[in-house]
């Protein structure tokens, strides 16, 4: 899939002037071109039958997005608390299998893939029992809480044969793609660096998730949800606000990293950082969250056959008094790009200054028609998704369905998924620890 739009976008050619309009406002210096959209068009297609594990905000955004590819069939949802069982029979009928019991849909025959939308805790066991039972799986980023945990569910998704795409949506964008291109063919030269920046500042934004008025041990599976944590008494803020605590959620490094990890890797076709340090702070969200509300990352990407070494540094900040940004901006020796899921801004080096005396007095010893003016490309290109574009979370899904039925290749497989796992959590590490860790991309271990 993935291929095919590369190829197309090729075709077109990185400046195609017919149809550019320059947005109210733009600066001349710019030229703006459409990504094209010509992937998302309805086709017969073979159906398949879906179970969502996990029916909360990230659960339903997926589901909703999933049922969007044509031919998608819901069959059974389950998740730890009964309000959400009841929405999912009010909007998909009361035939519907409700469960807070997992292994009831992976025991249904007329299944034939998962999603997992679950707390970060419970990803890889779900996961290893959903490759057992015979399932296509689509788990949400971080597929796994601990590094320990990843080559368990590797070797498990190795020896089922079956398709497993990790959630880092961003993956499949246009802008991600286009990216990719750009760089490939040295639209800013040797890459040399790169950072990411998230942000946030609203409560939900930063966690503080409301607290359902009937939270209590009746209307929540309380057991099932620290079955795979260390034991503690009922407590509806731990449930609802999970991301908060490192029993059960990854920080803002599992969480928002993770998304930046997995376009770069992608991007530049890189395996992963070898060194990692991270430090950060609860700098607002002071609640009883264990994890920083602030954090920096830094990272060593070594040189390797497919891209020169560089440096990365990641920020997260859940206090951002202006609202932020989010963006991946890839560094090099005749450019930059900006890059977000429907829209990559290509900005090149400006011309040397020849104003100061130094530079006139150079000036004076070049020949004429050394001197000759020249035809210039504009600075500044912004490529944008065409009118209707979908987005990259319906191309995720796609891809995903689309490997089902076909056996195309995944954009994002449990390897993938590991090696961008593995520095965001490392992060964690880092920060707790206050030190610096090595890793070891290649045999995913650290060193």
């Amino acid at each position: 899939m993935k291929n095919n739009r590369r190829n197309f976008i090729k075709e077109l050619g990185i400046l195609s002037m017919a149809g550019v309009t320059l947005p109210p406002g733009q600066s001349v210096n710019s030229q703006t071109v459409v990504i094209p959209n010509h992937l998302q068009k309805v086709k017969k297609t073979t159906p398949v039958n879906i179970g969502l594990i996990g029916a909360g905000g990230m659960g339903m955004s997926d589901l909703k997005t999933a049922l969007e590819v044509p031919d998608i069939n819901l069959i059974a949802v389950c998740d730890l608390y009964q309000a959400r069982l009841e929405r999912a029979k009010s909007l998909w009928g009361n035939t519907l299998l409700a469960t807070t019991d997992y292994n009831v849909l992976l025991q249904n025959e007329d299944i034939d893939a998962v999603i997992i939308a679950t707390p970060d805790h419970l990803h890889k066991k779900i996961s290893v029992d959903a490759l057992k039972a015979d399932k296509h799986v689509y788990c949400e980023k971080p597929m796994l809480h601990s590094i320990n945990e990843g080559n368990e569910l590797v070797n498990a998704w190795k020896k089922s044969g079956k398709v497993y795409q990790v959630g880092s949506q961003g993956l499949s964008s246009l802008g991600n793609e286009k990216a990719k291109e750009l760089l490939e063919q040295g639209a800013i030269g040797n890459l040399n660096y790169a950072e990411g920046f998230w942000a946030r500042n609203s409560p939900v934004g930063a966690w503080q998730y409301p607290i359902p008025k009937d939270a209590s041990s009746d209307t929540i599976d309380w057991e099932r949800f620290i079955e795979e944590a260390p034991n503690h008494s009922f407590d509806p803020v731990r449930f609802f606000r999970w991301r908060n605590y490192l029993d059960y959620g990854t920080g803002m490094a599992g969480e928002l990293f993770l998304h930046l990890f997995s376009s770069l890797h992608f991007i530049t076709n890189s395996l992963g950082p070898t060194k990692i340090a991270a430090m950060g702070g609860l700098r607002f969200w002071k609640d009883g969250r264990e994890v920083p509300d602030v954090l920096l990352g830094m990272f060593d990407y070594p040189n390797t056959k497919n891209h020169p070494g560089f440096n990365l540094s990641l920020r997260c900040n859940f206090v951002d008094g202006t609202s932020g940004n989010t963006y991946l901006r890839l560094v090099g020796d005749k450019g930059a790009m900006d890059i977000e899921w429907d829209r990559v801004v290509l900005r090149k080096n400006e011309p040397v200054s020849m104003d100061d005396p130094f530079s006139k007095e150079k000036a004076g010893q070049i020949t004429p028609s050394e001197q000759r003016k020249k035809m210039l490309p504009p600075p500044e290109m912004i490529y944008e998704a065409e009118k209707g574009y979908k987005g990259a979370h319906y191309d995720h899904f796609s891809n995903f369905f689309e490997a089902i039925r076909n056996g195309n290749a995944l954009i994002e497989d449990p390897e993938f998924g590991f090696r961008a796992a593995a520095p965001a959590l490392l992060c964690n590490q880092s920060y707790l620890e206050n030190t610096i860790l090595g890793w070891d991309p290649e045999k995913m271990k650290i060193i």
